[in-house]
Order: structure tokens, then sequence, then C-alpha cells
């Protein structure tokens, strides 16, 4: 039996779209990884970080909480993916994972400047990220699902930045050779993203963003996809 893969649950969903299952089951389909090679661990509420040993890789998800909010269950997350980081596990975050690993690994979290990034979004790649074994190959601009209020403002020591977009400058990043963040969504269909854009369309307009435009923009965003597709297959292969 091949090694499972263990998806950090740092959140739910918003109300609207549980009907839909958890951010768990969104990360695994998306993965395309069968129920039996899916552990999942529900730190957010509480249960008990595993073992690190045993699993093929490692998948954190979004959350509606914020990482300067320095929960115990999330200093704890922090400190296990630091530690399975110096182990050579690979890790893969997503959203607030993307930033619970760059916080974990000494990088810097905090509110994003530019505001809300919301909707289907274009993501610039850079140069490395030619040369990155997610990112090789795609083209220099691939769009992405988004929805997030903080991000990472300092990436960690000897990070690779792969990508940005126009509000955050550190959309993706890799550390080594097993370890990646992404601030995008992979996991997310257009339906999610519009579910998402329904759900916040209160806030979205309070802050001067037109909930109506952002629908029309949503689209699918396969590429983005692609890279959470690639980290499992790599991951497979490294374990």
């Amino acid at each position: 039996m091949p090694r499972p893969f263990l998806i950090l649950e740092t959140g739910q969903p918003v109300p609207s779209m549980r009907r839909h299952g958890s951010f768990a089951h969104w990360i695994r389909v998306a993965a395309a990884l069968p129920a039996d090679e899916a552990v999942v661990c529900r730190v957010a509420v509480g249960e008990p970080l595993p073992r690190r040993d045993g699993f093929a890789g490692v998948l954190v998800s979004g959350s509606g909480a914020m990482v300067t909010e320095r929960h115990d269950w999330s200093e704890r997350s922090a400190e296990w993916l630091a530690k399975a980081a110096g182990q050579g596990v690979p890790l893969f975050g997503i959203c607030y994972g993307h930033q619970l690993i760059a916080h974990a690994l000494g990088g810097k979290v905090d509110w994003n400047p530019h505001g809300r990034q919301m909707g289907t979004l274009p993501v610039e790649l850079h140069p490395e990220a030619a040369r990155d074994p997610l990112f090789a190959g795609l083209p220099a601009v691939i769009h992405a699902q988004l929805t997030h209020r903080q991000r990472v403002i300092d990436p960690p020591a000897g990070a690779v930045v792969l990508a940005s977009t126009a509000g955050d400058p550190y959309q993706a990043f890799r550390v080594g050779e097993q370890v990646w963040g992404v601030q995008f969504h992979p996991e997310f269909s257009a339906a999610h993203m519009r579910g998402y854009i329904h759900a916040r369309r209160q806030a979205l307009a309070e802050e001067g963003h037109c909930p109506r435009t952002l629908l029309q923009g949503v689209r699918a965003a396969p590429k983005a996809r692609e890279v959470l597709r690639r980290f499992v297959r790599r991951a497979r292969r490294h374990r």
C-alpha cells in the first residue's frame, strides 16, 4: 500500500459552502487522492498532531483564522511543521497553510497592506519558477482562485520566491527541495470561488469591491490545480 498523505485541516469553509464538504475533502479531490491515501487531522478543533513519519507528504489547508492570532493549535502546528521540514518531509501549504509554513520557518505574516484579494486573478510566475518541480513548463501567467486578507510579508530565509500578484509579491515560494507554500487556492473550483464571493459580498462592497464584477471574472484555474497534483506525484516518488 502507498504511504498516505496527511491533511492538516486548519479550518472549515464558510457556512454556506459546507454542504460541499470540508477543506480536507476539497483538497483530496483536487489532488486526485483516493480516500484511503488521505489521513485528516483537524488541528483547529483540537485533534492531536500525529507522528511525522509514515506519510508521503503533508498538505496544510486554508482557514478563516489568522496566523497573527497565534492560536495554541496554530502555534503547535507551526512547531510540528518546522520539525517536519527539518526531517525532509514534503510539505505543501495553501493560503493559511502557506502563511503558517512561512511563520514556522522564520518568515513574517501580517495583514496585506493592499487589502483583501479575492476572485480569479492572474498570478505571474518568476524566472525561478521555470526551474521549480511544481511550476516548470507552466505559462508565465496562470490564473488562480484567491481569497485572503493576510499574506507573507517576509518569506523565510533562503526561500525561493516563485510567483506574485499585483497585491502580493510572495504568492508562492519554495524552501529547500521539499517545502512549498502557495497563497492561492488550487483546491477551489470556479463554483467554490463563486460561493465565497457570494458569502463575502457585504464585506467586499464595504471595502470598495464590486461583487458582481468579481463574479463575472471567475473562471476555471486548471494550471493552479496542476501545481497541487505535481506536489502529490513528486512526494510519492520522494518518500
